[in-house]
C-alpha cells in the first residue's frame, strides 16, 4: 500500500511545500510580486519533476533505452530562468525585479533538493535564503538611503541671481548639488 500510495514522495511535496511556502511568506510580506502561491508552486513542481527525473532513470535497463535524469533538472533550471528573466523590469535608469528572479530560481533549486530527498540541504538552504531576504533586505534598504540623498524644491519669486547664492551656500556646507531644473514664472 505504501508503494502505491508512494508516501515517500508525498513527504518531499509535503517539505516543498512548507520551504516554498516559508520563503514565498517573506516575499509576500515585503510587497513582493511572486508571493506565497508562486514560490510554493515552483518548489513543488520542482520536486515533483525531480522526483520523476530520478523515476525515469530508474526505467533504463541494460538492453533498454538510457534515461538521463539530468536532463529535466536542466529544462527545470533554465526553465525557471525564463520565468525569473519576465521577472526583471528596466524602468528610468534602474532595473528592478533581480531579487525575486534570483528567489524564483532558488526555490526551483530548494525543489529539486527535495524532490531528490535530500531534505536536510533543502532545510539548511531555505533558512540560509530567509537570512538573507531578511537581514540583509534590511541592511541593503540602509545603504541605498544614504546613497539616495535628499530633494529640496526651492521657490523663489523675484530673486535674480539667488539660485546661485543659494547653491553656492550648500556647495560650502560640503553639499552636493545637482539642479535638476529652473522654470521661470510668468509674467502676470
Amino acid at each position: 500500500m505504501a508503494d502505491v500510495l508512494r508516501l515517500d514522495l508525498l513527504a518531499r511535496l509535503a517539505l516543498a511545500t512548507l520551504l516554498g511556502g516559508v520563503i514565498g511568506w517573506e516575499r509576500e510580506a515585503s510587497g513582493k510580486p511572486a508571493g506565497l502561491r508562486t514560490n510554493i508552486l515552483i518548489c513543488v513542481g520542482a520536486a515533483l519533476l525531480t522526483d520523476l527525473s530520478i523515476a525515469f532513470s530508474t526505467l533504463a535497463r541494460d538492453t533498454g533505452p538510457a534515461w538521463d535524469p539530468s536532463r529535466i533538472a536542466a529544462q527545470i533550471v533554465s526553465g525557471i530562468g525564463f520565468l525569473g528573466a519576465g521577472m526583471i523590469m528596466q524602468a528610468k535608469g534602474t532595473v528592478t525585479g533581480l531579487t525575486t528572479a534570483a528567489t524564483l530560481w532558488v526555490v526551483a533549486a530548494i525543489g529539486m533538493t527535495a524532490g531528490a530527498g535530500a531534505y536536510l540541504e533543502a532545510t539548511g538552504t531555505t533558512l540560509l535564503v530567509l537570512v538573507i531576504l531578511w537581514p540583509l533586505g534590511w541592511v541593503e534598504d540602509r545603504i541605498e538611503a544614504s546613497r539616495r540623498g535628499r530633494s529640496i524644491r526651492v521657490i523663489l519669486t523675484e530673486a535674480p541671481g539667488k539660485v546661485e547664492e543659494i547653491q553656492t551656500m550648500l556647495e560650502d556646507a560640503d553639499l552636493k548639488v545637482k539642479l535638476l531644473s529652473m522654470v521661470k514664472a510668468r509674467e502676470g
